[in-house]
């Protein structure tokens, strides 16, 4: 066993992997300050409070710049997202808007296309029942109304 101040080292059993050691410190004396406590504040003149307190200030500020700048950096990136959504927003509106026009235009042009069709049937229609009314008539001026047959 050695001693060396307050610090008791006392040696344990030899081992296969090493030797153990048991360190022991001594307690600090009733009177003594404890080793590991602060060191005790010397007064302060009013020039050094007034240039820690300058400081301090100093920090404060800078620190409310910086948070600031993170504000108005991430207030112009949400700005920044919103107007891209924005066009975004209107591309597609003006696209929807273009395929429902071109939709429109066709459906108009078909709906065209089928009434001339119709038109056209039916004026073909037309003039077959006025040849056949033409025929009938023909047919009854130049045959004799006696037959049965009607």
């Amino acid at each position: 066993m050695a001693s060396s101040g307050d610090i008791l080292v006392k040696e344990l059993d030899k081992r296969a992997s090493g030797q153990a050691f048991e360190v022991i410190l001594g307690t600090p004396d009733a009177k003594g300050e404890f080793p590991l406590s602060p060191p005790k504040k010397k007064d302060l003149s009013l020039e050094e409070i007034q240039r820690k307190l300058e400081a301090a200030e100093e920090r404060r500020k800078s620190h409310e710049a910086e948070v600031l700048k993170h504000l108005a950096e991430k207030r112009e990136h949400e700005q920044e997202v919103l107007r891209k959504a924005q066009e975004e927003n209107n591309n597609f509106s003006k696209m929807a808007e273009e395929k429902l026009n071109q939709k429109m235009e066709a459906n108009k042009e078909n709906r065209e296309a089928l009434l001339a069709a119709m038109n056209e049937k039916f004026k073909e229609k037309d003039k077959k029942i006025e040849d056949v009314r033409k025929n009938k008539e023909t047919t009854k001026d130049g045959e004799p109304e006696a037959s049965g047959e009607n």
